[in-house]
């Protein structure tokens, strides 16, 4: 028996037109437009490509998209300068600082600046409490994709238990925060976990996001379990290069119950819950209802 394919480029698609739709009612009847801005240092290729993915789905989707590109050596006080001038912009309800930075522009400095309200990653020490308290209205992108996936395949999952691989600010612990808000028992692995294939046994859902290519092997999943895929990794094949995820997706798809593909899978879902993010944050800074979708 093979596992349900959790399918996270359809769902995304579907979160895609509802956001279009709120968009376009937002602007007609109360005459905002939500509006993303992006801001790159230096020209890290991948970096690149994700801020021109991000501006892209902004205007398919009705936003207002503004793009701010400063070169790799600009100062952290450049950096800030422009942090807080997008702050102040009335057009913009959205900032994301494209990460990593370079060496000397300190990321806490630039999270520290930026405008909690406007933080549609969520990367804030404002938001990361927020969640913590259980009062978020902006969370992390790629968990929020993640819970919205397991809402829509497993439903309630109360008192099951979940292991999240990888402690990272912008995934791993805002998804051990999300899980427990949904009442499942978390436990948090990393590189310095004993005994990690006996923890992954043990999980109901086994969400691995540690950056390594085929990491979670088939034989450590519990006969039926759900697989959250979050990694992307680039690995050779032959002449050319594919993407894989974090676990082996063959063998763990024998054995679990539901798994998320690596291309189609979680990845879907990032970009458009930036959308998402942005779309609630345009309604919160004008006062009005936070739109359902």
């Amino acid at each position: 028996m093979s596992a349900r394919i959790i399918d996270g480029k359809a769902f995304a698609a579907g979160l895609r037109a509802r956001i279009a739709a709120e968009a376009a009612r937002l602007k007609r009847e109360h005459g905002v437009v939500p509006g993303l801005a992006t801001v790159l240092v230096g020209s890290d290729p991948a970096s690149e490509v994700y801020v021109r993915n991000k501006n892209r789905t902004a205007e398919a989707l009705g936003l207002h998209s503004v793009s701010r590109h400063l070169p790799a050596e600009a100062s952290e006080a450049q950096v800030l300068a422009v942090v807080r001038q997008l702050n102040e912009d009335p057009a913009v309800h959205g900032i994301l600082v494209q990460m990593p930075l370079p060496a000397q522009v300190r990321e806490a400095a630039v999270l520290d600046t930026l405008d909690p309200a406007k933080d549609v990653d969520a990367l804030t020490p404002t938001n990361a409490g927020l969640l913590l308290s259980g009062r978020a209205h902006l969370v992390s992108c790629t968990p929020a994709g993640v819970m919205m996936l397991l809402k829509e395949y497993l439903g309630d999952i109360a008192g099951s238990d979940a292991l999240v691989i990888g402690r990272s600010l912008l995934f791993g612990k805002p998804a051990a925060q999300l899980l427990l808000a949904a009442n499942a028992t978390v436990t948090m692995a990393h590189s310095r976990s004993r005994d990690l294939p006996a923890l992954a046994r043990r999980a109901d859902i086994l969400v691995a996001a540690i950056g390594k290519a085929h990491f979670v092997q088939g034989d450590w999943i519990k006969p039926g379990a759900a697989v959250i895929d979050v990694g992307i990794n680039r690995v050779a094949d032959g002449d050319t290069t594919k993407i894989v995820g974090d676990v082996d997706y063959e063998a763990a798809a024998r054995i679990a119950g539901a798994i998320t593909p690596v291309p189609g899978g979680v990845g879907a879902m990032t970009i458009v819950c930036l959308m998402r993010n942005t779309l609630l944050a345009a309604a919160a800074l004008a006062g009005l209802p936070p739109p359902k979708v």
